[in-house]
């Protein structure tokens, strides 16, 4: 059942304070150009990351747009209300950050070049970051116990639907060589390494000095500290940070700290069955 709180979109729930059905239609409407580069996430799976990777990714390292423009600026998000307003200001190649499942991607992207890089994170690590966010973040609903949110995430009656329909959807894209996987775990184990692929990728070609730079100002750390990428600049109307950091750990497995041995055993359980018979494999286990 929908919460007045939230829009339905194609039986997705969406917070009004960043979207309308005017922006969606926006969304729909929206001309894909051919050098658009799209980061792919279902929520709470580094799409913040991606926000400050892409432009320095695209433009050799200067980090100029990092230090200067808040992040929903620099690469905004498809769906929501602030693209009308800056759509003009992006320059060529674009960086757009989008939570839309594939099949509701404009129809000017399937008939693009534009590319797709879609991170995947380990979905107990995402319950943990959206159950804080849920705390913090004023426009959305209080997430309960960590077990009835838990049981929400399940069923898909958290922003954007069920994970396991998102990942699904993108890894059935068949959009062959304009897409790349990557996963949260890999940019926290070896960001250069992912950096490296980004730049093949897109066509960068982007040398080791450039490489090691980005990285270094892509860190947890250095982002935490920028005002233009930690949220700080949210009034506390719409963000409480004293709740906890819209930047919170930036790590992977802290699940282990949350979740119960019936939780896990739960969550296991249902995530396999939704999974069952699919011919991509989870880099990660999931017990």
């Amino acid at each position: 059942m929908s919460s007045p709180k939230y829009i339905l979109y194609h039986g997705l729930l969406l917070p009004p304070s960043a979207h309308s059905m005017e922006s969606l239609e926006f969304a729909q409407n929206f001309s894909v150009e051919d050098t658009d580069v799209f980061a792919v996430t279902y929520p709470k799976s580094g799409t913040i990351w991606m926000q400050e990777i892409l432009p320095l990714v695209l433009n050799g390292g200067d980090l100029t747009p990092i230090q200067t423009i808040p992040n929903w600026d620099r690469v905004p998000w498809l769906e929501e209300k602030r693209l009308a307003s800056i759509v003009d200001q992006l320059a060529s190649p674009r960086a757009l950050v989008t939570h839309f499942p594939y099949h509701l991607m404009p129809p000017s992207f399937l008939n693009s070049k534009a590319k797709v890089i879609y991170v995947m994170r380990n979905p107990k690590d995402i319950v943990v970051s959206s159950y804080y966010f849920h705390q913090m973040a004023q426009f959305l609903e209080d997430p309960g116990t960590f077990d009835e949110f838990m049981e929400k995430f399940l069923e898909g009656r958290v922003l954007f639907g069920k994970w396991t329909d998102h990942v699904k959807s993108w890894r059935h894209s068949e959009l062959g060589d304009r897409i790349m996987y990557i996963t949260y775990e890999e940019m926290v184990q070896d960001l250069p390494a992912v950096l490296r692929r980004i730049s093949d990728f897109l066509g960068r070609n982007l040398s080791e000095d450039a490489i090691h730079k980005i990285a270094e100002h892509c860190s947890f750390k250095t982002m935490k500290a920028n005002s233009m990428s930690n949220f700080s600049l949210v009034p506390k109307l719409y963000m409480d940070s004293d709740k906890s950091p819209f930047l919170r750990k930036g790590v992977a497995g802290d699940w282990k700290n949350h979740f119960s041995s019936e939780q896990l055993a739960r969550f296991t359980s249902v995530i396999s069955k939704e999974l069952e018979g699919e011919s991509f494999s989870l880099p990660w286990s999931l017990d």
